[in-house]
């Protein structure tokens, strides 16, 4: 759950409802300058991008699948007086979105990765807990929904994609649930699943839904997010011109260890942290490291944004050395493995 649903006041857009997940340290990592052109990726209402375009002369390409967060951007273009371009589009596509702006060279990239806070707080949309409503889950409002995938994918399938992106260990006895439940009608809205996983999952004290999940990885599943986090890591490191800046706000350990391990191995450090993977002998460094470690929101912005707890933030800039190809390491983990995971926490 993320925080870029809202832009900063006083800038170009007007008054927005709340300030971004850690926007001063996303300012500082990226360090927007007057006619810089930067990629905001995960437009959503335009937080990062407002607080970019506030920056005299710097321009900004932002991408968003979701159409109505391209139909609400609308008066943000206006406003911004040719200096902002809005796309439609996933930001693993960046690539082709920043040339068809005529753009080969970034100054700088920011992703805020995951489903917006608007998306969450609307039931329609299918994403909440809180509210009820149809099983959808998608980001961009086309292709398979999470209704189709609980209701027509096989017990193994739905398993994995439980255990692997919702990183629950009760996977395979909600798996079963469901496909028990759908033999006698189709599981349709949110609070049907919902209740259906907390009949097997137990609820631990003042912890989370037991079905948060579960609700998880069928939404990184559905919007493949974790496919589109690393094609676009990859996008980025082709497109950032030397000294251009890479920064990235994660909220769950599936999406910080892809970019963990992307920056660490583009860096120069073996492995990407891991005594189980090769250095790259003999590659030229394509980044080196802004933020040691993951920035974290500070104590008086969880308060304020209870939705900024689980936010990392990791950036690099970009050296003068060729990009690389694509590492086949970091783009596996974001694909469901092949094997079947044994039945241990299943």
């Amino acid at each position: 759950m993320t925080g870029r649903d809202d832009g900063p006041a006083g800038v170009a857009g007007g008054p927005a409802r709340h300030v971004p997940v850690l926007l001063g340290e996303v300012l500082a990592a990226l360090a927007p300058r007057d006619g810089g052109l930067y990629l905001d990726g995960t437009f959503g209402a335009g937080g990062y991008t407002s607080a970019i375009l506030a920056v005299p002369g710097a321009r900004v390409i932002a991408l968003d699948r979701d159409p109505d967060a391209i139909a609400a951007g609308a008066p943000l273009v206006a406003a911004a007086g040719g200096r902002l371009a809005l796309v439609e589009t996933v930001f693993g596509a960046m690539e082709a979105a920043a040339r068809g702006q005529g753009a080969d060279r970034l100054d700088g990239v920011v992703l805020d990765i995951g489903v917006s806070s608007m998306q969450i707080d609307e039931g329609e949309r299918g994403f909440s807990l809180r509210f009820d409503g149809p099983l959808d889950m998608r980001m961009a409002q086309a292709g398979e929904s999470a209704a189709e995938v609980v209701n027509t994918a096989d017990e193994a399938l739905l398993a994995d994609i439980i255990y692997n992106f919702g990183e629950e260990r009760r996977a395979r006895a909600v798996a079963r649930a469901i496909v028990e439940r759908r033999a006698a009608a189709p599981i349709a809205t949110t609070k049907e699943l919902a209740d259906l996983v907390a009949s097997v999952v137990w609820a631990e004290p003042h912890g989370p839904h037991p079905a948060t999940r579960t609700f998880q990885a069928l939404r990184i599943y559905v919007n493949d997010e974790l496919g589109e986090l690393a094609r676009a890591l990859h996008a980025a490191e082709r497109l950032l011109r030397p000294g251009g800046r890479l920064a990235v706000v994660t909220f769950h350990s599936l999406e910080d260890r892809i970019v963990k391990q992307f920056l660490a191995r583009r860096a120069g450090r073996a492995g990407g942290g891991s005594r189980h993977l090769p250095e790259e002998a003999g590659e030229a460094p394509t980044f080196r490291l802004v933020t040691r470690g993951a920035v974290a929101p500070s104590e008086a912005e969880c308060r304020a944004n209870p939705r900024a707890r689980s936010a990392k933030l990791r950036a690099a800039e970009r050296t003068d050395a060729p990009a690389r190809e694509e590492d086949e390491s970091v783009m596996s983990l974001a694909t469901l493995p092949e094997r079947r995971f044994r039945k241990r926490g299943r």
